[in-house]
């Protein structure tokens, strides 16, 4: 449609350019040197909102996000609608969560969303440890440090009270600890040095009263039962939290074979750094 109406457009400028030539008296040269001028005009050709590059996807579909592939040295983390939640915050009306159904696979591939308030932000203290093995699970250490974690999608940290069903009980004081449609194959360095500082907004932002619309995605390729990255929005209902991340699952020291979550040494670099 943008092609057709450039043409229109060039179109109606050689018509406009013959008749004031041809009203001016202007010799042919001269009719030429003012096509010329006109030419320089008209706007550009810009590039395709479709081929960004990969530290921002202002319209990125889940199967655009799945088919992106990192590369050693780049940033981990890209900006998604310009960083932008597309969350409607008016949506929140009740405290609770809503947990997805694991997919024929048993993977958590639709997002989860929760709504959250400042009676949410749980106590570490409470937490056990974890016994569920998600999808993709092939534990290895590198130097005694597990290289896997069990990422939750919703963080225990911002899920007090919230039960495996979704609903707010003011009886549970710990947040999501083994319940299997939060918990995903996940790289320590996604887990603990990336996606941690965007739960860490959510986690101020609760504490000083904010009312939280939170939904985090895991993002498989294919049938593949490791996740490629994780994406995370937010929006407080002021406005004044609000973002749109995806974050690669990738391990510095290590390439992973999606389709099953095992991996081997490699020489894979991936920077500390956010958005």
């Amino acid at each position: 449609m943008k092609r057709r109406k450039r043409r229109r457009t060039r179109s109606l400028l050689v018509l406009a350019v013959i008749l004031i030539g041809g009203w001016l008296g202007l010799k042919p040269s001269q009719s030429q040197n003012l096509w010329q001028t006109a030419q320089n005009l008209l706007p550009t050709t810009t590039q395709s909102s479709s081929s960004t590059t990969s530290s921002d996807q202002p319209s990125a579909s889940t199967t655009e996000l799945a088919n992106l592939n990192y590369q050693s040295g780049a940033t981990a983390v890209v900006a998604v609608n310009h960083n932008k939640s597309t969350l409607t915050p008016s949506s929140w009306k009740t405290n609770h969560a809503v947990y997805a159904n694991l997919d024929k696979l048993n993977r958590t591939s639709t997002a989860n969303t929760a709504y959250l308030e400042q009676r949410n932000v749980a106590d570490d203290s409470l937490r056990v440890s974890q016994t569920v093995q998600p999808t993709g699970w092939h534990q290895k250490f590198s130097n005694r440090t597990a290289i896997l974690n069990r990422g939750h999608l919703v963080a225990y940290s911002i899920s007090k009270g919230i039960s495996a069903s979704g609903n707010y009980d003011p009886s549970l004081q710990s947040g999501d600890q083994n319940n299997l449609k939060n918990l995903f194959t996940q790289t320590a360095f996604s887990n603990q040095r990336l996606q941690t500082v965007y739960e860490t907004k959510i986690r101020t932002a609760l504490r000083d009263g904010k009312k939280i619309i939170y939904q985090p995605h895991a993002i498989f390729r294919g049938n593949e039962l490791m996740p490629r990255g994780v994406q995370l929005q937010a929006i407080s209902t002021d406005g004044s939290l609000n973002f749109n991340v995806y974050i690669y699952n990738v391990q510095p020291g290590f390439t992973f074979n999606y389709s099953d979550g095992t991996s081997q040494t490699s020489s894979m670099q991936v920077p500390d750094t956010t958005i």
